[in-house]
């Protein structure tokens, strides 16, 4: 039970850091608090459910088609409301979280209002079996290609140009644009990929949780708290915020069911009593 629960702890927590690295980056690069990002995950999940189960197309396909959906509402919302309201907080809550509520409306119309279950490709349905335990393939692989996107987006962060780009636009967004970083272009492609990964991150933890109206506003509530815990900012914060929100709250669910969700908010006082920036927050 201990490593069936640790196996699907990780694999959740993967598709935690997946929704909350996107948003932790808008926040730090943009001062964006994109609400609708939890939509975004919606949009991706829905868009890929119908292109694997009703068009019948390989699942990689689904999944990449699903990134792309979330990737192009995020960037409409960008370039058409949210770049008009720099340095409007209040402003840009209202607008996103309004957001919410028109894309689920949306999803309403388009694929009606009940719930589809957890769907993955047949390879992965076959249990894989170590020493005397059987493991979900599904989960191994979400894992995996977890873990390859963190050091993806880990190294187009500290190791690359458009990385450097938007480090100094975290730190100093008006210096940035005085040395000639074009930081709305900057911005509108940091946006475009964290929309991506939410769409993607919505096929990818279908596997998980399914597919229904109500992951716009769960799924953000999750992305907050990971984003809270591992830093704002920080795609190495948003990792270690996201498997252990996603280690803490499978156990919770397991061993105390009642107490659930308290599992989740305690972990975040304790984090934020230890670490008000998070645990591996950026300065400033």
């Amino acid at each position: 039970m201990f490593l069936t629960t640790l196996v699907n702890g990780i694999a959740y927590g993967v598709v935690l850091f997946l929704i909350a690295s996107g948003m932790s980056i808008v926040m730090g690069v943009m001062g964006i608090s994109n609400l609708a990002h939890g939509a975004l995950y919606m949009v991706g999940a829905y868009v890929g459910w119908q292109v694997f189960k009703g068009f019948h197309w390989p699942f990689i396909v689904a999944v990449l088609l699903g990134g792309v959906a979330g990737g192009l509402v995020g960037l409409f919302i960008e370039r058409i409301f949210l770049r008009r309201l720099y340095k409007q907080p209040n402003e840009q809550v209202l607008l996103t979280f309004g957001f919410v509520y028109i894309i689920t409306n949306i999803c309403l119309w388009i694929w009606r209002g009940w719930s589809r279950l957890p769907f993955t490709a047949s390879v992965l349905f076959r249990p894989i079996i170590i020493g005397n335990q059987r493991f979900a393939p599904s989960r191994l692989v979400l894992i995996l290609i977890g873990v390859v996107l963190a050091v993806g987006l880990w190294y187009l962060q500290d190791r690359t140009r458009l990385g450097a780009m938007v480090r100094a636009g975290m730190d100093d967004k008006e210096m940035a644009q005085g040395l000639g970083i074009n930081m709305e272009r900057v911005s509108m492609i940091v946006f475009f990929i964290a929309s991506f990964i939410a769409g993607l991150a919505g096929v990818l933890g279908a596997q998980v949780m399914g597919v229904n109206l109500e992951l716009g506003t769960n799924i953000l509530v999750l992305a907050l708290v990971v984003v809270i815990v591992g830093g704002i900012g920080s795609i190495q914060g948003a990792f270690v915020g996201g498997l252990l929100i996603g280690v803490v709250d499978t156990f919770g669910k397991a061993l105390f069911p009642q107490m659930a969700m308290f599992t989740i908010y305690l972990a975040m006082v304790i984090v934020l009593v230890v670490r008000p920036r998070g645990l591996l927050g950026r300065g400033g």
